[in-house]
């Protein structure tokens, strides 16, 4: 040290108190919420907010809503201490009320009711549902029950890899199964891709514009795909990576599915993507 220096100087450290949580409500609330996974496994979760002085401990949650021809019942029953929250999972049936699903979910947030059910009784409460998960949830379903009147869609299981394109191109198959009936028509228009997965074209969007009687025999659209991206929290967002928009009009009139891969297909596409990215 030089002349006139008084060793290292001292640096004051500060605590600052926590913020004080206001006093609790001494109500429980609910929501419902849908992550991209939650989605791809067909189901939802409430969220029970517990702002009392007491833990909840359920021994049953039921979600109750007259969309759905069943009461859903939550898994992952578990402890909700006092002052915290719980989210439990519910599996979304498949055939629920088309004709209930709520057109402007701005009017009405809480169409749903969950039964929290503890060694002290039942309680009721109502679910708000911000982010329209069942209303959407209804519509996909009411589209697709309606178009498989005429025919399936799925994906291939398999992708084709070309990996010496410049950039790599891997290409999933549209599979349209027609129903066999007669009389009626498809066509698909367009296919959006994902966060992840996008059409080789520009811009990147699929127009296949192909017409499909529902008596026809199978048809197959190969669609060329490349990564839209190659950062690495593209890939933990992964459950809706391989869920794509399919746009079409049945006998005339417009409509839309949300069309998901396979397990098997799913992988497929991500191995192709994570190699064409170089991420493996």
């Amino acid at each position: 040290m030089g002349a006139g220096s008084t060793g290292p100087r001292e640096i004051r450290t500060i605590t600052l108190d926590p913020t004080p949580l206001p006093p609790p409500t001494g109500r429980v609330r609910a929501d419902l919420r849908q992550s991209s996974i939650d989605a791809s496994l067909g189901r939802m979760q409430v969220w029970v907010r517990n702002d009392t002085v007491r833990d909840l401990v359920p021994t049953a949650i039921r979600y109750l809503d007259d969309r759905f021809p069943r009461v859903l019942v939550g898994d992952r029953l578990r402890l909700d201490p006092a002052r915290s929250e719980r989210g439990y999972s519910l599996l979304l049936p498949a055939r629920p009320d088309c004709g209930r699903a709520l057109a402007d979910p701005r009017q009405d947030t809480t169409r749903g009711v969950v039964e929290v059910v503890t060694a002290d009784g039942t309680r009721r409460v109502p679910v708000e549902d911000e982010a329209d998960v069942v209303a959407r949830y209804v519509e996909n379903r009411r589209e697709e029950i309606a178009l498989a009147q005429v025919a399936t869609l799925r994906w291939s299981d398999g992708v084709s890899v070309d990996l010496t394109a410049a950039p790599p191109v891997g290409r999933p198959t549209l599979v349209v199964v027609s129903s066999g009936r007669p009389g009626r028509t498809l066509v698909i228009d367009s296919v959006a891709g994902s966060h992840l997965l996008q059409s080789t074209s520009e811009p990147p969007r699929w127009d296949p514009a192909v017409r499909i009687a529902s008596d026809d025999d199978v048809t197959r659209i190969p669609l060329p795909l490349e990564p839209a991206r190659c950062d690495v929290h593209a890939f933990i967002e992964g459950g809706g990576a391989t869920a794509f928009r399919v746009r079409y009009h049945l006998d005339g009139e417009a409509g839309e599915v949300l069309l998901r891969m396979s397990p098997t297909g799913a992988r497929h596409a991500l191995d192709f993507a994570r190699e064409a990215c170089g991420l493996d």
